[in-house]
């Protein structure tokens, strides 16, 4: 029986394969489009267009770029509402920031929206 090991990485344009096997040292690499609604989609037509049998796949390693790119804007999808835990004296740090603004004497800086709303901060101890 061959062995493969594959891994994916689902981007936000494409979903990208490379897969290994480990009997022929043959490596394959492929990309097909992401559909960003529904990333199992590109997931399971990079698998297919692999073209192994499944019980032949080994190990799957999967990474994805879509949760950040939606945080940023790079998708076109409306951000999920997050929760941030975090420990004692940390909850607004995010709304106060640091000391090293780019724009230290500039009045009319905005700045950004923090992308994790205060109520949904949590605090462990």
């Amino acid at each position: 029986m061959t062995l493969w090991r594959v891994g994916i990485d689902i981007g936000g344009t494409f979903t990208d394969l490379i897969a290994y096997n480990e009997d022929t040292g043959e490596v394959k690499y492929l990309k097909v489009l992401t559909t960003p609604r529904e990333p199992w989609k590109g997931f399971m037509k990079a698998l297919e267009e692999l073209g192994a049998p499944i019980g032949e796949v080994k190990v799957i390693v999967h990474a994805t770029t879509l949760g950040t790119n939606m945080f940023f804007g790079q998708t076109g999808l409306e951000p999920p509402q997050a929760v941030l835990i975090t420990t004692k004296g940390f909850r607004d740090i995010i709304e106060i920031g640091r000391q090293n603004r780019p724009e230290l004497y500039n009045p009319y800086f905005e700045k950004p929206k923090p992308l994790v709303l205060r109520r949904n901060r949590y605090i462990v101890r």
